[in-house]
């Protein structure tokens, strides 16, 4: 049974897998879920809604650095729950994705930040957690 500290790295990967999945789904399908307006996500004109809607996708991106910055100075795995990571990250694309069907700049771009933020967080975890031996722990003790 893996500790507290090591994880389910199994359940992570499945979900992962399922996270690219939905992805790869959305992307690639047509009709209704097509992007209505590519050419006004480029107009430089702002509304006050946009503006609300940068400063808010900034507190909420933002929120998730302090995690990363210390799990990168610990220069450790611990601490990081990798299901909460792939679950956010099928929802943060998800989110680019309504983004684009509704037009909206700071949906896009806060979510786009989030996506590659996670992306890091992830890679820098599975670095860790090979680096430190957690990741074959955890794994030959869900096997047995």
């Amino acid at each position: 049974m893996p500790d507290e500290n090591s994880g389910n790295h199994g359940i992570s990967k499945e979900a992962s897998n399922l996270s690219v999945l939905f992805s790869a789904f959305i992307l690639a399908s047509s009709g209704k879920l097509a992007i209505p307006d590519t050419e006004s996500l480029l107009l430089p004109s702002f509304r006050w809604s946009e503006i609300i809607g940068f400063v808010a996708g900034l507190g909420t991106t933002v929120a998730a650095l302090p995690d990363l910055i210390g799990m990168l100075k610990r220069r450790s795995s611990k601490g990081m729950n990798q299901r909460m990571a792939a679950i956010m990250h099928a929802f943060q694309i998800l989110w680019v994705y309504y983004g684009l069907l509704i037009v909206s700049r700071p949906v896009i771009l806060w979510n786009i930040i989030a996506v590659a933020t996670n992306f890091i967080s992830v890679g820098a975890y599975y670095y860790y957690a090979r680096r430190d031996g957690g990741y074959i722990r955890a794994a030959a003790s869900l096997s047995g």
